[in-house]
């Protein structure tokens, strides 16, 4: 029987509000996990799911509609969501994102997507910007991009996209200028392309362009969006618009291997209350070297969120403070991101190990 999600209030929302959605959803995803990565888009019901849940809206400014929370809760919803479906929480985390991020743009590029009183604040936008990996020139009013961007996660749903590029130096001893770009979907050309091994259902499609004219008002230097004040600052001043877009970027994306090592860890268990071993009959769930496994690897997991969420709460304590976090902070953050996620893999090995030759069958959970 078809899951279907229950429709929730909109209105602005605390923390444990919008967990408890996304824990609602969890069997919701699960059981269209399958559709998703065939699909190789994330379905327009689970879009639907999001938006009525407010999950999107999490870090959006309220004075548009949204909820405004700390950073932290990219991590913690997508550990939740994570534990249904791995695709539709990777999507869910990416798409949220850039609503904190348009945050930080001109009010006049707020405005031109959200409306200049949150009409559209449910327009959902995509991104490629890590990889800066467009060209763009200056002229009058703007600048002209063009480039191919690769990993655009969420592109189908989308109806703007933000992209990274670089406009060479002026002149020889010049300083190249990184800048982030935002560029209306029907503007640029999709590329399907994306056949993968896994996380299919993100549809994370190359995008391309050639010779686009975006408006000044719709591109932000890079340097004005490493913790320092942002363009948008004077319509969003609260500390949260102030955390640097890419240095803690990995926690955008690794709250998505909690949850799948929180599904991963959930499904085992389930599965051990009834397994029991061949001719003795003992109980799986009984056996000491079982239960070290199991214990051994929700520690791993719980130690991941941890290291998450405490950087996470830095760099909201730094932002709070009107500081930007100096270098060596920065590269823990993207330390700490890969460490953390490593350990959920570590975590879903171990379970993988326990599991028998049942682990290999897709309908498993540790798959």
């Amino acid at each position: 029987m078809a899951q279907t999600a229950t429709a929730v209030s909109t209105g602005r929302a605390t923390r444990d509000d919008l967990l408890a959605r996304a824990e609602a959803l969890v069997p919701v995803l699960a059981e269209r996990a399958e559709r998703t990565e065939e699909e190789r888009r994330l379905p327009a019901d689970t879009v639907e799911d999001f938006h009525r849940s407010g999950l999107f809206r999490a870090l959006q400014p309220a004075r548009v509609g949204g909820h405004e929370l700390d950073y932290g809760m990219l991590v913690d919803m997508t550990a939740v969501a994570g534990k249904g479906c791995a695709s539709a929480a990777w999507s869910l985390t990416n798409l949220a994102s850039h609503h904190w991020m348009l945050a930080m743009w001109p009010k006049a590029a707020q405005d031109e997507v959200w409306g200049p009183h949150g009409e559209r604040a449910d327009t959902l936008i995509s991104a490629s910007v890590i990889f800066p990996a467009g060209r763009a020139r200056k002229v009058d009013g703007g600048y002209l991009l063009s480039g191919r961007w690769p990993f655009c996660s969420g592109v189908d749903p989308s109806e703007w996209i933000m992209l990274g590029g670089v406009v060479p130096p002026a002149g020889e001893g010049g300083a190249a200028d990184y800048r982030l770009f935002l560029v209306p979907k029907a503007d640029v050309r999709v590329h399907d392309v994306w056949f993968t091994s896994g996380l299919q259902g993100t549809g994370s499609n190359d995008v391309e362009a050639a010779e686009l004219f975006v408006p000044g008002h719709r591109t932000v230097a890079a340097n004005d969006v490493k913790g320092n004040p942002t363009p948008g600052a004077a319509v969003n001043p609260a500390p949260l618009y102030r955390v640097p877009v890419i240095a803690p970027f990995p926690y955008v994306l690794s709250g998505v291997a909690v949850g799948v090592a929180r599904g991963a860890l959930d499904g085992f268990v389930d599965n051990l209350r009834s397994r029991v071993a061949r001719y003795t009959g003992a109980r799986m769930s009984d056996l000491q070297n079982v239960q070290i496994k199991v214990a051994e690897a929700a520690a791993l997991v719980d130690a991941a969120h941890l290291v998450m969420r405490t950087d996470c709460d830095e760099a909201m304590a730094i932002a709070a403070s009107a500081r930007a976090p100096d270098m060596l902070t920065k590269a823990r953050y993207r330390r700490n991101g890969a460490f953390s996620a490593n350990l959920c893999v570590r975590a879903v090995d171990l379970l993988f190990q326990a599991s028998g030759g049942g682990g290999i069958y897709k309908r498993n959970p540790i798959q």
